[in-house]
């Protein structure tokens, strides 16, 4: 295989190969998110700052001879090549920062931007990012969390939106599965290296996602999570969307890595509120408390980050047959005491209007059921008070 490599999967001539091998190799010798590595790319470019790991040269500025050594035996040991053929045999193809596929909002992290991405599935990871939206949360999620979990995303999978997660245990497990069964779309932003799923567990759902969606990483083939590779993940989960929803998670929980992430980077921060007493809410209340917004269901979650004009539905409680009166007729309506006979002088008092008008609307309510007269006065029926009883409390 020549040095010129270039492409998707970086097996074939063309021009960039050596940068996009460059690129390669030093995913095995940073780590993701490592800033000051993603300095040392910005300034030096991938050709010098690989020619000086690879060949022993002047080390760049901010790091130690120790550190350096230890940077050096990684790039030693790399094999760029090997990682590109591992990763076609998988269905796997490494996406570079300026080429056609790389989403643009991954830029936003600076420094701390990925290297590149390796991927697997069909589909276009820049295409499907723009319209794309976070759902995360508890690992060790109550049913209520996976519930609304699994509706969110199915909610927003019907609505064209793909859903990303971290493919782990709870609320990203059912993110995923809701996504899948409504028909949508999903991507799984991993930990790890894409061609070996963690969590083992969830094999066969990063499966599905792979062969129905997305599975992303910035670690090559065969490499292994960690607990800082966790955290640094949901960086990338963060800039890769539009906005991130929480569903569950407790003071400590990574998910508020995630949205803490997208608030800094400017992205839409919501939270799916749970009961007062349970720890795995404390995490949400909080953000609530700051600035994320409150949201129950995809399309509240649409409202926000969607484009002009998709609006979720305005909530109200159940229409009662008095809501559809016309407002004067319902105003003579409220003006009859609960129990009482009244005159229509005292009802056109209290509605506020002409003794004659009001005895004009109360022919029309006993018309409707509404009332009825007793002599020379007036008392509402059973079927008016059923409402008045059962109305909002307004004490």
């Amino acid at each position: 295989m020549s040095a010129g490599t270039s492409s998707a999967t970086g097996l074939e001539p063309g021009p960039g190969g050596d940068a996009l091998l460059g690129r390669v190799l030093l995913t095995r010798v940073l780590e993701p998110g490592d800033e000051v590595g993603g300095r040392w790319l910005r300034t030096l470019g991938v050709d010098t700052l690989v020619r000086r790991l690879r060949e022993g040269g002047e080390p760049p500025p901010g790091v130690s001879g120790k550190r350096w050594a230890g940077l050096r035996a990684r790039a030693e040991r790399a094999e760029p090549r090997r990682d590109l053929a591992v990763a076609r045999d998988a269905g796997v193809r490494f996406v570079c920062p300026g080429t056609a596929e790389w989403p643009g909002q991954l830029d936003d992290l600076g420094d701390a931007r990925p290297l590149g991405l390796w991927v697997r599935g069909s589909a276009d990871l820049r295409m499907w990012a723009l319209r794309s939206v976070a759902v995360v949360g508890a690992r060790a999620c109550t049913e209520y969390g996976a519930y609304m979990a699994a509706a969110l995303a199915a909610g927003l999978a019907e609505r064209g939106w793909i859903v990303v997660s971290g493919g782990a245990y709870g609320i990203d497990g059912a993110a995923h599965r809701g996504a899948l069964g409504a028909g949508g779309a999903t991507v799984a932003v991993l930990a790890c290296g894409v061609d070996r799923p963690y969590p083992r567990g969830h094999a066969g759902l990063i499966g599905r996602i792979a062969e129905q969606g997305l599975v992303v990483g910035e670690l090559p083939p065969g490499d292994h999570p960690t607990p800082s590779r966790f955290v640094l993940r949901n960086r990338v989960i963060a800039a890769l969307t539009r906005g991130t929803v929480v569903v569950e998670a407790a003071h400590r929980s990574g998910s508020l890595v995630t949205a803490r992430a997208a608030r800094r980077l400017g992205r839409h921060t919501m939270g799916v509120p749970g009961p007062a007493t349970s720890g795995l809410s404390a995490g949400v209340h909080e953000l609530l408390r700051q600035d994320a917004v409150l949201v129950t269901d995809a399309a509240e979650v649409v409202e926000l980050v969607g484009d002009m004009g998709e609006l979720a539905p305005e909530r109200r409680g159940p229409v009662l047959p008095r809501d559809l009166l016309a407002p004067a007729c319902r105003q003579v309506l409220d003006a009859l005491p609960a129990r009482a006979t009244v005159r229509p002088e005292e009802i056109a008092l209290a509605a506020r209007t002409t003794p004659d008008d009001a005895i004009a609307r109360l022919y029309e309510l006993r018309a409707l059921g509404y009332v009825e007269r007793h002599g020379d006065g007036w008392k509402l029926t059973r079927q008016a008070m059923t409402p008045v009883r059962e109305g909002p409390d307004t004490r």
